[in-house]
C-alpha cells in the first residue's frame, strides 16, 4: 500500500479522515485558532473528554472522539511557543508530529490531517515549521510502511500552503505535492 503525502488548503474541522491533529494547548481545554474552530466544531463533547485526560505536555499528544467532526478522531498535539530556537522548540515540534502518527498507526487509523502546528500564537517561524513537518512525516513513513496510507497537512492561508510547498519539493525534490 502507498503512503501519500498531500497538501491542502482548507479548514480542517471539514476534513473526512480517520484523524485530525488539534494544535492544542496544554490544558487540553480549547482555545484560540485551529484548537478553538475543532472545540466549537466537535462540540461539547470534546470538552467534558478532554477534562478527563488531564492535561498533556509539550511535544506530546493524546487521542479522543471526534464527535461532530467529520473525522472519527482528534489527537491533540501540543507544540512549542517559539523562543528564538534556544528551547529545544524543533525537537519538540518533531515530536508533536511523530507522536500523532504513533497514535494513528497503534490504533490501525489510514488517514491523519495535521494543521500548522505552532505556527499561530506560537509564533514558531512557518518555514521552519513545515520542514520540520514534512521531513517527520516523510521519516515516520519511512520507517513504518503501509502504516498509515493519507498523511494530509492542511493549511488555512494561501501563503502557509506555499511555504509548505515550497518544504515538500525540498523534502522530496522536484515532484509536487500530490
Amino acid at each position: 500500500m502507498k503512503t501519500k503525502i498531500e497538501l491542502v488548503q482548507a479548514d480542517i474541522t471539514h476534513l473526512a479522515v480517520d484523524a485530525i491533529v488539534n494544535a492544542a494547548n496544554k490544558t487540553l481545554l480549547g482555545g484560540g485558532g485551529v484548537d478553538g474552530a475543532i472545540h466549537r466544531a466537535a462540540g461539547p463533547q470534546l470538552l467534558a473528554a478532554c477534562i478527563l485526560l488531564g492535561g498533556c505536555e509539550t511535544g506530546q499528544a493524546k487521542i479522543t472522539e471526534g464527535y461532530k467532526l467529520p473525522a472519527r478522531f482528534v489527537i491533540h498535539a501540543v507544540g512549542p511557543v517559539w523562543h528564538g530556537g534556544r528551547a529545544n522548540e524543533e525537537k519538540l515540534l518533531a515530536d508533536c508530529y511523530r507522536n500523532s502518527l504513533a497514535l494513528a498507526q497503534e490504533r490501525d487509523l489510514k488517514s491523519i490531517a495535521f494543521p500548522a502546528i505552532s505556527t499561530g500564537a506560537y509564533r514558531f517561524p512557518i518555514g521552519r515549521a513545515a520542514s520540520i513537518a514534512v521531513g517527520t512525516a516523510r521519516e515516520f513513513l519511512g520507517q513504518n510502511p503501509g502504516s498509515l496510507e493519507r498523511v494530509v497537512f492542511v493549511l488555512f492561508s494561501e501563503e502557509d500552503y506555499r511555504v509548505y510547498c515550497d518544504a515538500y519539493r525540498s523534502a522530496f525534490g522536484t515532484q509536487g505535492p500530490g
